[in-house]
């Protein structure tokens, strides 16, 4: 999942994170009983939930971003950092005195073998998150056994972050709150692209591009969170990619290195797994022949938490990664436009 799903001073989260408390509440309890549908059908939600649990990447951001912390969130063993966790989630844990491996803070699970329902169910839930996920109707059905289940509203990995607040703040009965926390994360964004005006129109491929590989090359969709942030930055998503997913509910389609020629577009971003596939992309006989690499217009990052708040993205890890990656899309914009001249 992890190849495929992300593989694809920095803003602090501090003023996004503390919007929920700013916010005015409503009376406790008063948004409830509340009724959420989702692509699996419907739950119910009878009283405010006081034992939150969560499952996949972006739920336990969101629930934090909105002044809940968790009793137990799965551990990020791809892109996370010693403690299982990210810069941006330490922050907003440390805020609420609930720090990874003390005594408020939540319990941590794997999920390398997929739902650990073993682990979800020793927590005695109230309710279990997973707008932003992949959970099967096996999964669901399994979960719902132990808690109210806040699945994916449609596409499995689909969910934008913007969704994934409104229904989460809508299940914690923090509806206005979760308005509010949009709006103000939209503003950083905005107010921090605005930096870069080179980037505006500019056309781009997000996908995955690993010569050591031989299954050719993953194309991100309209439907995956890469390619939808930078078409809220401005940016412009290829027609080549538009065309060939018109159809698809998948968040990636599959093309060949054969083809990579008509990969078209002013700049290519992909995930690598370290700095050296960079130089073997452009030196592939196939690889280099993507037009944005031929311009020098690639944008291959191997770090992999900033390429989690991009994939997994949230209120809380977006304002974390701006100030990393827009300077790189910009260097790749700077150069796409040399190239023209």
């Amino acid at each position: 999942m992890a190849a495929v799903g992300l593989g694809l001073g920095a803003c602090s989260t501090g003023p996004v994170a503390s919007t929920a408390a700013d916010a005015p509440a409503p009376a406790p309890g008063s948004a409830f009983p509340v009724t959420i549908k989702n692509v699996f059908g419907e739950t119910t939600i009878k009283e405010q939930p006081q034992r939150v649990v969560t499952v996949s990447w972006v739920n336990d951001d969101v629930a934090l971003a909105l002044g809940v912390v968790p009793v137990g969130i799965p551990k990020n063993e791809w892109g996370g950092n010693a403690q299982g966790s990210t810069p941006w989630k330490d922050a907003a844990l440390a805020k609420s005195g609930a720090a990874v491996g003390s005594a408020k803070g939540p319990a941590q699970y794997s999920e390398a073998d997929g739902i650990n329902f073993t682990e979800i169910a020793k927590l005695n839930p109230d309710v279990i998150l997973g707008a932003y996920s992949g959970l099967t109707v096996e999964d669901y059905k399994k979960l719902s056994e132990i808690a109210p289940v806040v699945a994916q509203p449609e596409v499995a990995y689909g969910t934008s972050w913007q969704d994934s607040t409104a229904v989460i703040g809508k299940a914690l009965g923090k509806a206005a709150e979760a308005g509010k926390l949009i709006a103000d994360t939209e503003k950083t964004i905005k107010d921090k692209v605005a930096q870069y005006p080179q980037l505006a129109g500019k056309t781009f491929i997000y996908g995955n591009l690993e010569p050591a590989k031989s299954d050719g090359i993953n194309v991100y969709t309209a439907d995956d969170n890469r390619p939808r942030f930078l078409s809220e930055i401005g940016m412009k998503l290829a027609p080549v990619v538009e065309e060939n997913s018109r159809n698809s509910k998948e968040f990636f389609i599959p093309w060949s290195a054969e083809k990579a020629n008509e990969l078209s577009s002013d700049i290519f971003v992909t995930w690598v797994p370290d700095a050296k596939t960079a130089d073997s992309i452009k030196n592939d006989p196939l690889l280099g022949q993507i037009p944005a690499v031929q311009r020098g217009a690639l944008v291959a990052d191997s770090d992999n938490t900033l390429t989690l708040s991009i994939s997994a993205s949230s209120p809380l890890s977006l304002p974390w990664a701006l100030d990393r990656f827009l300077p790189q899309l910009a260097g790749a914009a700077d150069k796409a436009a040399a190239a023209l001249k």
